[in-house]
C-alpha cells in the first residue's frame, strides 16, 4: 500500500511539474506583448506621401530584411504584425511609422522582433516584426526606419492587411507553398485540385515561383473557375534559396524557397476569410478514412475537441515508383503522376515519427512551421490515423523496400468514379491539353 501511495504521489506530481510547465511557456510567450514599446508622436508635415508598395516581397534599404506583408492583429493588444523575413545573426533595430488619415503627426514605434523557432539551419528566418499601433486611430499603411528620427519624407508605404473584416467566412482553404523549379507535375496537381474539392475546399491560395508553360494554362484555368488564388513569390530575387528543407553550409540563405514565410502570410492571409485553414503541398492530401468529406469530419472533431484550434494528421508516403493497375489510356501523354495507380504505402519506420500535415483555425494560430504550430491560443490534437491520414504521393523515403513490404491502402479509390470524371472534364477545357491528348 505504501508503495502504491508513493507511485501514486510521483505519477501526481510529474503530471503537475508538466501542466506547470505548460502554463510557464504560454506565459511567457504572451509576456513579449508586455514588452512592446508605446509609439511616440511627432509632426512631420512631409510624410504619409510615400509610394505604396504592393509587391508580394519587398527589401528595406539594407537589402537583407524583407518584408512581405503587415496585418492588423488585436487578439492580445492594438498592433501591427509585419511577416518577414531576416538575417537571424544580424538584426537591426526597426521602427514601425504610422500617420493617422488627418493630421500631421507621425506616431513611431520601435518593432519587437520575433524570430521563428525553426529555421532548420538555414542563416535566415521568418520574423514577426510586432509594432504597437497608436491608440487613437487606424491607420491604413505602415513605413520602415532604422531611426525614430531623421529623413521620414517619401518612405514606401505598406498597406495593413485584415484591418476590415469580412463576415462571410468559406469553409475550407487550402494553403499551397511554394511551387518552383519550373513546376510540370500536370496530372498530378489537376487530380490534387479536383480531390479538394470533392473533399470540401473553396479556395486555393499557391504561392508561385515558378512552374511550367502547361502548367501555367491549367493555373490559369482555376484561377478563372474561383478556386485558385495565386500569390507572386519572387524569393530568388533576394535570397539563394535551397529546394530542400536543411542546411548544407553551401552559401544557401533559406530553405525550400522561403515556404515557412508563405505558410505563415497565408494564415494571416485568410485569418478572417475562412473558418479553417489546411497546411500542405500539391503531392498531398488529407484523406478522411471515417468520413465522406473535410466539412463532416471537423464538425465531429470540433464537437468532441471544442477548445482544439489545430488538428495534426500523420503523413504517410505512398510511393510513386510502385505502380497498381489503375491506368487510364486517356491520361498517358498528360504529364505528370497518377495518383490513383499508387495505393501501396510505406509502414512506418522504426525510431522514425512521421511527419505532420495541419488544419487550423486560423484565428487561434501565431506563428506556424510546415509540420506543427510553433505558438497558437490553445492546445493542438494528434488525429488518429483511423479517421484520416495525409496521402502523400511523392518519391519513397525507404526506396529498397520490396514490394511485399508495401501496405496496400485503397481509401483514395473511394472517390474513383467521381475523380475521374472531374479530372476529364478539366482536360477537356484546357487547349494545350486537348492538343496533346
Amino acid at each position: 500500500m505504501i508503495r502504491f501511495r508513493r507511485k501514486t504521489y510521483l505519477a501526481t506530481a510529474v503530471c503537475l511539474v508538466g501542466f506547470v510547465c505548460m502554463l510557464m511557456i504560454s506565459y511567457l510567450r504572451m509576456q513579449k506583448y508586455s514588452f512592446l514599446p508605446k509609439t511616440v508622436v511627432h509632426k512631420n508635415k512631409g510624410f504619409c506621401r510615400g509610394e505604396i508598395v504592393n509587391n508580394s516581397i519587398s527589401a528595406l534599404s539594407d537589402n537583407k530584411t524583407l518584408i512581405i506583408t503587415p496585418y492588423f492583429d488585436n487578439r492580445v493588444k492594438k498592433l501591427v504584425r509585419v511577416i518577414g523575413i531576416v538575417p537571424h545573426e544580424e538584426i537591426k533595430e526597426v521602427y514601425c511609422l504610422f500617420c493617422c488619415p488627418t493630421g500631421n503627426d507621425v506616431h513611431i514605434s520601435k518593432a519587437l522582433i520575433d524570430v521563428h523557432e525553426d529555421r532548420f539551419g538555414f542563416p535566415y528566418a521568418v520574423a514577426d516584426l510586432l509594432c504597437m499601433e497608436p491608440t487613437d486611430c487606424d491607420p491604413p499603411y505602415v513605413s520602415f526606419h532604422w531611426f525614430p528620427q531623421g529623413n521620414l519624407d517619401m518612405l514606401p508605404r505598406f498597406e495593413i492587411q485584415n484591418r476590415g473584416l469580412t463576415n462571410s467566412l468559406v469553409d475550407f482553404t487550402m494553403c499551397i507553398s511554394t511551387m518552383f523549379g519550373n513546376y510540370s507535375n500536370v496530372l498530378q496537381f489537376i487530380q490534387s485540385m479536383e480531390m479538394y474539392k470533392l473533399l470540401g475546399v473553396q479556395r486555393v491560395v499557391i504561392y508561385k515561383n515558378s512552374c511550367s508553360q502547361l502548367m501555367e494554362k491549367v493555373l490559369e484555368f482555376y484561377m478563372a473557375e474561383g478556386t485558385v488564388e495565386i500569390v507572386s513569390w519572387p524569393i530568388t530575387a533576394y535570397l539563394n534559396v535551397s529546394t530542400e528543407w536543411f542546411f548544407s553550409n553551401d552559401g544557401i540563405q533559406i530553405g525550400y524557397y522561403g515556404q515557412i514565410a508563405a505558410l505563415n502570410d497565408c494564415i494571416y492571409r485568410n485569418m478572417y476569410r475562412s473558418r479553417y485553414v489546411l497546411l500542405n503541398d500539391i503531392d498531398e492530401i488529407i484523406l478522411p478514412i471515417q468520413y465522406p468529406d473535410w466539412k463532416t469530419m471537423m464538425q465531429d472533431l470540433q464537437d468532441q475537441n471544442p477548445e482544439i484550434g489545430i488538428f495534426l494528421f500523420e503523413n504517410h508516403v505512398f510511393p510513386n515508383t510502385v505502380f497498381t493497375s489503375a491506368d487510364i489510356p486517356s491520361w498517358n501523354t498528360v504529364p505528370g503522376v497518377n495518383i490513383l495507380q499508387h495505393v501501396l504505402r510505406e509502414p512506418d519506420r522504426k525510431e522514425v515519427i512521421n511527419p505532420q500535415k495541419m488544419i487550423v483555425n486560423p484565428r487561434k494560430v501565431v506563428q506556424t512551421s510546415v509540420h506543427s504550430v510553433l505558438q497558437a491560443f490553445g492546445e493542438s490534437l494528434d488525429v488518429s490515423m483511423d479517421v484520416a491520414i495525409a496521402y502523400h504521393c511523392r518519391t519513397p523515403f525507404q526506396p529498397d523496400l520490396p514490394r511485399e513490404s508495401l501496405i496496400r491502402d485503397i481509401t483514395l479509390w473511394r472517390y474513383n468514379s467521381s475523380l475521374v470524371g472531374r479530372v476529364n472534364q478539366v482536360l477537356q477545357k484546357i487547349p494545350l491539353l486537348t492538343e496533346k491528348r
